[in-house]
């Protein structure tokens, strides 16, 4: 295989990540609005969805998750705290520092909002042959890597 193939496969790739993701991330957020519109808005559900993976994170760190300044995130987050959904603490070892976790009304609003979103998924990959899915899965554990990598 010669260098200019090699540079175009990746060209290639690249390109088709950027075409296929914004599109996905679109049904996705247009299905987590469908099922959760009444309890959580999208924002409010990747702010539960990283507090589950992330237990006691801070304000800041989350924030800089989400992509929200600071005070963004404070509202955001006193709405799931005045919802029942998050609690703030004080830090044990830091007073001046507050961490968050999910209550377990938190817990079930995001379980409920991904089971709806996986199964909406899950029809409409279930048009793929079994081949094709097995592909597509192993796309994602490879994107999964590559991007839990990247530190910027």
């Amino acid at each position: 295989m010669s260098a200019g193939t090699v540079q175009s496969s990746m060209g290639e790739c690249a390109r088709e990540v950027l075409d296929v993701v914004p599109v996905a991330m679109r049904v996705i957020r247009s299905q987590l609005r469908k099922h959760s519109a009444t309890e959580v808005s999208v924002p409010q559900f990747r702010t539960l969805a990283y507090l589950n993976r992330h237990e006691g994170t801070s304000l800041s760190e989350v924030a800089e998750y989400i992509g929200l300044s600071l005070p963004s995130m404070s509202s955001l987050v006193d709405g799931l705290v005045i919802q029942g959904l998050v609690t703030r603490q004080t830090h044990p070892e830091d007073r001046r520092r507050m961490t968050l976790k999910l209550t377990e009304r938190g817990s079930t609003a995001l379980r409920k909002a991904r089971e709806a979103t996986a199964g909406y998924l899950e029809e409409k990959l279930g048009q793929l042959s079994a081949t094709e899915r097995v592909t597509v899965v192993e796309a994602m554990r490879v994107l999964r890597q590559v991007f839990t990598k990247v530190v910027d």
